[in-house]
């Protein structure tokens, strides 16, 4: 009797705790591990009945349980915000992810212009191809990504619009001597990637003209390429992780990696891809803050060119949570289990 009574005490304090309902039906199993839990046994008698030799483990295993169900639920309150959000913006959402993606594109192809014999007396030292080669090489650049991003942002001819543009990455990976520079190549690579979901985003638009009409198969095409985007858009964390010992290199490192690597296997894919916005958008601020260099400095241009290079990368990012994972993905696989 005596044993009943502390044992009543005990539960209602862990309801009171807990907000546990009146009237709520439990399992014994569950009441001895959620009392021992929250409120430590205080009946310690000779006459107190045994515990389970496996007691110990048991409770063990609903603390870690109990450890997952916070840790979903967590998940599951972000992933309703990230919803909120995207539904909010959805209108909007399309013409800002293409606006930061050619970001880097106008500003080069703007360049070009505004320093037209600088880039044309660089590409002649560099190459010795003549004054003749070198203005062509600055000209296709300049019509060209002023043409692209033109076409981009009007949604004209848009799979034209990114062949011109991803011909410009390649000529310039070449001709900067970019290719053994890991670094940006990487970058550049992620900058493909980008293009190729905005690709697969005229694809899904082209689709869509007809309502009604049933689609052919699984837009094999399409889920490829949105594929390929979220791999190649993986390239720009490489850059950005650094072996320092320093609390926060180390949790930017491991942030940034786990996140890309969700956007990569497409799972949680909206919620990590707008999580990793954020981080890259407040990452690019901080260490790209051309703005705040004399323009005398060599440094200011390579600061505006990642600036502006990241902010295309987050171009991408914002295309994804747009149009989703695709195909080819574990949120999409998920569906059918």
């Amino acid at each position: 009797m005596k044993e009943d009574i502390v044992e009543t005490r005990r539960f209602r304090k862990v309801a009171s705790i807990k907000k546990i309902p009146p009237g709520t039906v439990i399992d014994l199993c569950t009441f001895e591990m959620i009392t021992e839990l929250y409120c430590p046994t205080t009946y310690t008698g000779s006459d107190a009945a045994p515990r389970s030799p496996h007691h110990s483990e048991e409770l063990q295993k609903y603390r870690l349980h109990s450890v997952m169900l916070v840790s979903q639920e967590v998940v599951s309150k972000a992933e309703e915000i990230a919803d909120q959000v995207i539904r909010n913006g959805k209108h909007i959402l399309p013409t800002l992810a293409r606006l930061c993606l050619i970001a880097t594109f106008l500003e080069d192809g703007l360049r070009m212009w505004f320093q037209w014999s600088e880039q044309k007396e660089f590409m002649n030292n560099t190459w010795h191809c003549g004054a003749f080669l070198a203005t062509i090489f600055v000209l296709v650049n300049l019509v060209g990504q002023l043409s692209g991003c033109v076409m981009v942002i009007g949604r004209w001819k848009v799979s034209i619009a990114c062949g011109i543009l991803f011909f410009i990455v390649v000529l310039q990976t070449l001709a900067y001597n970019i290719l053994w520079d890991v670094t940006f190549l990487f970058r550049n690579l992620a900058l493909i990637g980008a293009l190729l979901l905005v690709l697969a985003e005229s694809r899904i638009e082209g689709r869509s003209l007809f309502a009604g009409v049933p689609s052919l198969g699984d837009n094999k095409p399409k889920n490829l390429l949105q594929l390929t985007g979220r791999i190649l858009l993986a390239f720009m964390f490489t850059t950005l992780i650094r072996f320092e010992i320093s609390f926060l290199q180390i949790l930017q490192d491991i942030l940034g990696s786990s996140l890309m690597v969700l956007v990569t296997i497409g799972y949680k894919t909206k919620l990590s891809a707008l999580l990793l916005v954020l981080l890259l958008s407040a990452l690019n601020l901080y260490h790209n803050a051309w703005w705040t260099i004399p323009e005398y400095k060599a440094l200011r241009d390579f600061l505006k060119y990642d600036f502006f290079q990241t902010l295309s990368v987050i171009g991408g990012l914002l295309m994804i949570v747009s149009l989703g994972p695709g195909g080819v993905s574990m949120d999409e696989h998920k569906k059918e289990w």
